[in-house]
């Protein structure tokens, strides 16, 4: 029939999606006259209040699950209330794929999704429910802790998030609605001679060059990492890094940025072998490469020698 632009606000109970809602139709930006249909799968503390949903256009629907979410569900809405856009409450027990194979077949057309996390209870869901979680992260354009206090670490959930997904955004809020301060207290010092990556901050340092490569140019570095090369990459390139868990068991990844190795000097290697682990001294630059389809920093070795494992070669999230 018609495009239906929708915005998908995603988080477990009481995470602060209605708030968020709210919040956001009240906006000047938002409250530009158009109908908004606001489709909820639950009934949490905070409601809708009929003063506030005249005022913006609003109406609301309230669905019991996931499957009243159907294709002649949502054509009927647009036949009788002609809405312009929609917004979900959607619960975060829920699937992705459920509403997306819904989308398929619709006018639904996903803008953005919001995840809203109730700062307070997320370590245990991120203990208990990691998996689901993550999923959410995976899928989030922005998400946002709320209930954040001085005790929130905000490093560790946001370096969890950047690790899954680099083009999220993320944001902090206090109880009270205002804004967190984001900046993170690196655990080395990015103004010495040698940055020394100790191993177990180089997730730590992987997030925060990936996000700011700029920061890192013309640094040297040294840390220690496992090697993966093959005789497809290009010679003269390995990739020195960590593998880290960023879900489950099952959910194992490496990270690592490319490394050129065009004037590297070594005492005890002679030839890099891939899984090898090498402590690793070299310049970084931030580069644009088509390995990473954006500028990310590019590695050039200028010493590299045999190590040992560490004592905890995962790293996490």
């Amino acid at each position: 029939m018609y495009e239906l632009p929708t915005y998908l606000v995603w988080g477990f109970l009481e995470s602060g999606k209605t708030t968020l809602i709210k919040e956001t139709l009240s906006q000047d930006y938002f409250n530009d006259g158009e109908r908004t249909m606001i489709l909820s799968f639950e009934e949490g503390e905070v409601e809708y209040d009929a003063d506030m949903l005249e005022k913006t256009n609003s109406f609301v629907i309230q669905l019991d699950s996931i499957e009243d979410l159907t294709k002649d569900f949502v054509i009927s809405c647009q036949k009788n209330y002609y809405p312009d856009r929609v917004m979900i409450e959607y619960n975060g027990m829920y699937s992705i794929d459920d509403l997306m194979d819904i989308a398929d077949e619709t006018d639904i057309e996903i803008y953005q999704v919001i995840v809203t996390v109730d700062a307070s209870t997320a370590d245990m869901y991120l203990k208990n429910m990691r998996s689901i979680f993550v999923e959410m992260f995976k899928m989030g354009d922005l998400v946002i802790f709320n209930r954040c206090d001085d005790d929130t670490n905000v490093g560790s959930y946001r370096r969890s998030i950047k690790a899954v997904n680099p083009r999220a955004q993320v944001g902090f809020e206090r109880a009270d609605g205002r804004e967190m301060s984001m900046e993170e207290i690196l655990p080395y010092d990015i103004n010495a001679d040698v940055i020394k990556i100790a191993d177990e901050d180089y997730g730590v340092w992987y997030i925060d060059a990936m996000e700011r490569p700029e920061a890192y140019e013309g640094k040297i570095v040294e840390f220690k990492g496992e090697v993966r090369r093959s005789p497809k990459m290009p010679g003269g390139i390995i990739i020195p890094g960590r593998k880290a868990m960023t879900c489950c068991e099952d959910d194992i990844t490496f990270i690592g940025y490319l490394c050129k190795l065009n004037k590297t000097k070594s005492k005890t290697l002679k030839r890099i072998l891939n899984k090898q682990w090498v402590t690793l001294t070299a310049e970084v630059r931030a580069e644009y490469n088509d390995a990473y389809q954006k500028t990310a920093p590019v590695l050039y070795a200028q010493r590299i020698e045999k190590a040992e494992p560490p004592e905890k070669t995962l790293i996490y999230f």
